[in-house]
C-alpha cells in the first residue's frame, strides 16, 4: 500500500434540514449540523488527492458524549497535530497514530474515512471492492421515530411500506411502546419484518414489561438498558424471548467480544463512526461472524457520504439483516451528493465509483455550508 503524506485539511460545518422532525427516547431533530472533513494526501510520486469524511456526531451529547462543536475542536487541536506528526501515512494507519489521545471515536472515524476515501480515489479502487463485499444490492430498513398518536404513526408506516421498506423499525420509550408495536404489527402483518429501539430507556426492573413484546414475532429489542450496563443486558436477554441487539453499547471489537461472551449481545449494530472508524467496523464484523451473531448496518442521518460508505459496508457476508440505509429522501429533500442513494424493489444498489462511492454536487455544498476552516 502507498504511503502519503497529510496536506491541506478542511473542516466544513453544513445545515441540513430534516423533511420531518425525527424523535427518539433521548430527543427530537428537525435539522443537522453536519461536519465534513477534506484531506489532501500526497502520495510518494508527487499526485494529490482529496478524500471526504462525515462526522456523525450530533449537536448535543445526547445519542453520545461527542458532540459536533466538540468533535470539531478535537480534530483542530488535537487529532490533526497527531496525525501530522507521522511520517507517513494510509488509512490503517490512523487508528494507530491517534491511539495515545483517549475517546472521542466519531472523530477519529471522520478522519479515517476521508483518508479512506482519497486513497481508494488514488487508484481508482472502490470501497466495495476494498473491503471484498459479496452482495451488489442490499436489503434497505426504515427508522421510524415516535409518533405522539398510533394513528399517526400508522400513516408513517404505511408510506414506508408502499415506498417498499423490506423492514420497519419503531423507536420506543415507556408509554410508547407495546401498544405501538401491537398497532404496526397488525397494519404490516406477520411476514415483514420489525424490530424496536429503545436507545437505552429502560431499566434491569423492565424484563416484565418487555416480555410483552415477545407475542409480535420482532427481529430484535435494540439497545433497552444504558450502554454501560453490559451485564443487565445479559439479565435481559435471559428473561426475554425477543433477541436483544446491542448499539451504543458497542464501542470495539475487544467490548463487542466481551459483550458476547456474557451473553449480552446476541444481534450487533454496527455504525462505524461510532466503534471509530470502517476498518474497526469491519474487524467487529469479522468477530461477530467467527461467533455466529447477525450483524446490521445502523445509521446516523448521514448524507450521501456516511451512506455511500454504510452500503458497501452492508454489503459483507455477516451482515444477514436489512439495516438503516435507507433513501437519502427518508431525511433530506436534496443531498449534497450528485447521486443520492434510492430505493429499488426494497434494496440499495452499492455503489462502486471510486473512492467511499459518491460524488459531491459541489455548488449545493456551498449552499448549505455555514462554516469552514482550513487548516495547512
Amino acid at each position: 500500500m502507498t504511503n502519503f503524506q497529510l496536506g491541506l485539511v478542511e473542516l466544513r460545518r453544513i445545515a441540513m434540514p430534516l423533511v420531518s422532525p425525527f424523535r427518539t427516547s433521548f430527543g427530537s431533530q428537525s435539522a443537522r449540523d453536519v461536519l465534513l472533513i477534506r484531506v489532501e494526501l500526497a502520495a510518494e510520486d508527487g499526485s494529490v488527492t482529496e478524500g471526504w469524511g462525515e462526522c456523525v456526531a450530533l449537536s448535543e451529547p445526547s445519542y453520545s458524549p461527542e458532540y459536533v462543536e466538540g468533535a470539531q475542536h478535537v480534530i483542530e487541536h488535537h487529532l490533526l497535530p497527531q496525525l501530522r506528526s507521522a511520517s507517513s501515512l494510509d488509512a490503517a494507519g490512523v487508528g494507530a497514530a491517534l491511539s495515545k489521545l483517549h475517546g472521542h471515536p466519531m472523530a477519529k472515524a471522520a478522519i479515517e474515512m476521508a483518508v479512506l476515501d482519497a486513497q481508494l480515489r488514488s487508484t481508482a479502487t472502490s470501497f466495495a471492492s476494498y473491503l471484498g463485499a459479496a452482495r451488489t444490492t442490499i436489503p434497505s430498513g426504515v427508522s421510524v421515530g415516535i409518533h405522539d398518536s398510533i394513528d399517526d404513526l400508522l400513516n408513517t408506516v404505511q408510506g414506508y411500506v408502499d415506498d417498499g421498506y423490506v423492514r420497519i423499525k419503531l423507536k420506543i420509550e415507556p408509554g410508547s411502546d407495546i401498544e405501538h408495536v401491537a398497532a404496526v404489527r397488525e397494519l404490516i402483518g406477520p411476514d415483514t419484518p420489525l424490530q424496536v429501539d429503545a436507545n437505552t430507556a429502560y431499566r434491569r426492573t423492565d424484563g416484565q414489561h418487555l416480555r410483552q413484546l415477545d407475542p409480535f414475532n420482532m427481529l430484535l429489542i435494540e439497545q433497552p438498558l444504558p450502554e454501560a450496563d453490559i451485564i443487565g443486558h445479559a439479565l435481559l436477554a435471559a428473561e426475554v424471548d425477543t433477541p436483544i441487539c446491542l448499539d451504543e453499547s458497542l464501542v470495539s471489537a475487544a467490548g463487542t467480544a466481551d459483550a458476547i461472551e456474557l451473553g449480552a449481545c446476541e444481534i450487533a449494530n454496527i455504525k462505524p463512526g461510532r466503534v471509530g472508524g470502517y476498518l474497526e467496523a469491519v474487524r467487529i464484523h469479522d468477530l461477530c461472524v467467527a461467533k455466529d451473531i447477525p450483524v446490521w448496518c445502523g445509521g446516523m442521518l448521514e448524507t450521501g457520504i456516511g451512506r455511500a460508505a454504510n452500503a458497501a459496508l452492508a454489503a459483507l457476508p455477516g451482515f444477514t439483516l436489512p439495516g438503516d440505509i435507507s433513501a437519502s429522501t427518508r431525511f433530506y429533500a436534496q443531498d449534497i451528493v450528485t447521486d443520492p442513494i434510492t430505493i429499488t424493489d426494497g434494496h440499495v444498489t452499492v455503489p462502486t465509483s471510486p473512492g467511499l462511492g459518491f460524488d459531491l454536487d459541489k455548488a449545493f455544498l456551498d449552499q448549505v455550508t455555514t462554516r469552514t476552516t482550513t487548516l495547512r
